[in-house]
């Protein structure tokens, strides 16, 4: 299953890092585990190291374990080195496209949104949350959705900055892939190669 329905900022904590693409809200308050011992210092073996980055992407991307892994799979088939391959495949996604784009506040919004048929892809209906965006594709909300709840608060969420690669449009609700983004686009701390050496010792 890969929409998480639990508690989203104690999965952050968990994790030790803000994950903006699943949660609004932020850590800085509690930033340690949850849970009774949370505070108390713990070596993390590498194994926990790998895990922990693997998760940080399962999480704030709204991925499935069995998605992840084909993604893996993916990146490491091509010419790219595999984690910037990963990284870039991931961003890709259409629901990510629209959250960064600043159409909704989360990524599992955004998934709605698509989801609910509320996006258009070069001008038409689609509904596949992991649609895989190419350069000069232009994403844009519905208009009949345009002004709708999920949007505006997407667009008042004034504490995440417009993706590089995207030429967005806020007024007229589009954004433009300007070109494919790379692994400086994601919005939060990850040791990618931690993510691909947990996957070699499984595939």
């Amino acid at each position: 299953m890969s929409r998480y329905t639990g508690p989203r900022v104690k999965k952050m904590r968990a994790l030790g890092t803000d994950l903006p693409g699943l949660s609004v809200k932020k850590i800085e308050k509690r930033p340690y585990p949850p849970g009774q011992h949370g505070q108390a210092r713990k070596k993390i073996s590498e194994y926990g190291r790998r895990l922990m980055e693997k998760q940080k992407l399962r999480f704030n991307y709204g991925l499935s374990e069995s998605h992840l892994r084909r993604l893996v799979v993916e990146a490491r088939g091509s010419k790219t080195a595999a984690g910037k391959k990963l990284l870039e495949l991931i961003e890709r996604r259409l629901d990510n496209v629209v959250f960064r784009a600043g159409f909704a506040r989360t990524i599992p919004a955004a998934r709605q949104l698509v989801s609910h048929g509320h996006i258009l892809v070069n001008g038409k209906r689609l509904d596949i949350a992991s649609y895989r965006v190419r350069t000069g594709d232009k994403i844009s909300v519905k208009p009949s959705h345009a002004n709708s709840q999920p949007v505006e608060q997407g667009l008042s969420r004034a504490d995440l900055p417009v993706a590089p690669w995207l030429d967005v449009a806020k007024e007229q609700r589009e954004a433009v892939v300007k070109e494919l983004p790379d692994e400086t686009s994601i919005m939060f701390t990850l040791d990618v190669q931690l993510v691909v050496e947990y996957y070699s010792q499984r595939l």
